[in-house]
């Protein structure tokens, strides 16, 4: 029999279409550095030297792809990719060309299902110009080889290890305090000599303080804030980012329309940025290979102190935190947020008081009464006006006192002994301290009590836990005790908070919210319109009365010399 010798070469021409439409793949990730050698603009250059070997002149280069900044492990996050695969989808392109597998792919699964299931589908031709070398044309069965999955593992195994490498560096850099994200917070810019450190941007810088004075100061809700800052036309933090000309994007940036909104006002009034904290960390992406974002407990946050100049000073940062603790919800009419609100309580239902309008005055009472029932509690109603004028006396009041104490204590200062230590304090620790030992002892004979037979596992097991918590309980108080000492210890002066706080509003005659939340906790309203008030520094004020009880007998040693 004759032997038939197969041309292969004409095989390959007989099925091979007229014209190849060429789609040439580039990719270049942050994980690749400054590598020249895989630059946009050497493997472009590759591409262009090497695509007319393969073909003669039945080829047309159609478009190029190029993720510049994109990671190779997921597709989805491959905007240039995702383009690709929807051209040879639609016909648009034919034959796929890239440098490698590894600009194609970081992930072992994407490679496998891309090369063996969705080039077959759409009678794509697949190039790889470095080994392995791949031409799903002139070799289909070359996608199944060992050597194309072994390239695959390898390059997901770089990507997984340059990922975990890249996580250490940054959790290095947050633990120092270094900025690493792509862009600084609204009102603060990058340091343009050292990336990782950051500068206010006081055009911006003057919002966010704006922001903070209308909230804390004028009582401004932030949804007054926010029809304020859009009245104003004063672009968004995101608008702003591209007026300014960067590059800025986020998932939601097709639909911004440059408008403020409640939402970004809280997060300004909370971000502890604005008084010169490093705060990182709050989101981390899910794995190297699914790049979803997801918030992470606030506990696992990095924050540093102190890295960067501030923009809002601490004390008000720390009004507007208290403010947001309380209600003050506002009518959708209104943009100031009344000067009780949050503020008010019923004396002895303890829920808040309503505000309501009669006859030109408005009056609050409680809200029990007012919405849930008649019979629940009493009306509990005060004018405002009234309510006005008694907590401003009672501010006063509590002022005068305050500068009394603060005489008092100048007056210690100057005594030849000074008395730190508490006789309340060191019986109150005495005692927990021997309940904790009574506590340690009962647990220690526990086990005994199990192991001999006398109680139960059960019954070991569930007194076991009683008696830790009971333990836990007791270290937290002496923790606390034993901390309240040692601030006895220290001494106090002139310059406490508590002291500053209200000297600093000596000669008040008006009330404002700023100086309510610095100062007061809770207004309670009794029925018949009478009030109590609890301050803020109620443990400050007992500890400096303390003190001065303590060294009363130097004080009174002090003034019969000033008599004789």
């Amino acid at each position: 029999m004759a032997r038939i010798r197969r041309n292969h070469a004409a095989q390959t021409v007989s099925t091979q279409p007229q014209i190849w439409k060429l789609g040439k793949y580039i990719r270049l990730s942050r994980d690749d550095g400054n590598i020249e050698s895989e630059s946009i603009t050497n493997q472009r250059k590759i591409l262009d030297e090497q695509i007319p070997y393969y073909f003669d002149d039945d080829y047309d280069i159609v478009d190029e792809y190029i993720d510049d900044g994109r990671t190779g492990t997921s597709n989805e996050t491959r905007p240039e990719f995702l383009r690709l695969v929807e051209d040879v989808k639609s016909g648009r392109i034919n034959c796929i060309v890239t440098k490698n597998l590894s600009r194609a792919f970081r992930n072992s699964a994407n490679q496998g299902k891309f090369l063996e299931e969705f080039i077959p589908l759409y009678n794509t031709r697949f190039i790889s110009l470095y080994e392995p070398h791949i031409d799903t044309f002139l070799n289909p069965e070359i996608v199944h080889s060992l050597e194309v999955s072994i390239t695959g593992f390898i390059n997901e195994q770089y990507a997984y290890k340059t990922s975990t490498d890249i996580r250490r560096t940054f959790d290095t850099k947050r633990r120092n305090g270094e900025f690493i994200g792509a862009f600084a917070p609204y009102g603060l810019r990058k340091n343009p000599n050292d990336k990782n450190s950051l500068l206010i941007d006081e055009e911006a810088a003057a919002v966010v303080r704006d922001i903070f004075h209308w909230f804390v100061e004028d009582g401004m809700s932030k949804c007054g804030i926010t029809r304020r800052l859009n009245e104003l036309g004063i672009p968004n933090p995101a608008a702003y980012k591209r007026m300014k000309g960067f590059r800025y994007c986020n998932p939601h940036i097709q639909t911004n329309d440059g408008l403020w909104n409640a939402k970004t006002i809280r997060d300004i009034l909370m971000n502890e940025m604005y008084i010169g904290n490093m705060v990182q960390g709050k989101q981390k992406v899910i794995s190297y290979k699914v790049h979803d974002k997801v918030q992470t407990p606030e506990k696992d946050w990095y924050i540093v102190e102190n890295t960067h100049e501030a923009v809002i000073d601490r004390e008000t940062f720390q009004k507007a935190q208290l403010l947001q603790q309380r209600d003050t919800r506002v009518s959708p009419t209104q943009q100031t947020v009344y000067l009780f609100s949050g503020f008010l309580r019923c004396a002895d239902c303890k829920k808040s008081m309503t505000r309501k309008c009669s006859k030109n005055l408005v009056y609050y009472s409680c809200s029990t009464y007012t919405r849930q029932s008649k019979t629940a509690c009493t009306k509990h109603s005060i004018r405002e006006d009234i309510l006005e004028k008694a907590v401003l006396l009672a501010v006063q009041k509590q002022i005068a006192l305050v500068d009394d104490l603060s005489g008092i204590i100048k007056e210690i200062e100057n005594a030849p002994v000074i008395h730190t230590e508490s006789k309340r304090i060191n019986r109150l620790l005495s005692a927990k301290r021997k309940e904790l030992k009574k506590l340690t002892d009962i647990t220690d004979n526990l086990y005994m009590d199990w192991r001999s037979g006398e109680i139960s596992k059960e019954s070991y097991r569930r007194l076991k836990e009683k008696s830790e918590a009971q333990t836990e309980q007791c270290q937290a108080v002496i923790a606390n005790l034993e901390k309240e000492q040692e601030a006895l210890a220290a001494g106090i002066g002139t310059d406490e908070p508590y002291l500053t706080a209200f000297l600093k509003h000596k000669n008040i005659i008006q009330l404002s919210r700023g100086l309510l939340v610095e100062l007061i906790d809770t207004i309670y309203v009794h029925e018949g319109g009478e009030i109590t008030i609890e301050f803020n520094f109620a443990d400050q004020h007992r500890r400096i009365l303390e003190y001065i009880e303590n060294n009363r007998q130097e004080l009174e040693i002090l003034e019969s010399r000033r008599v004789i």
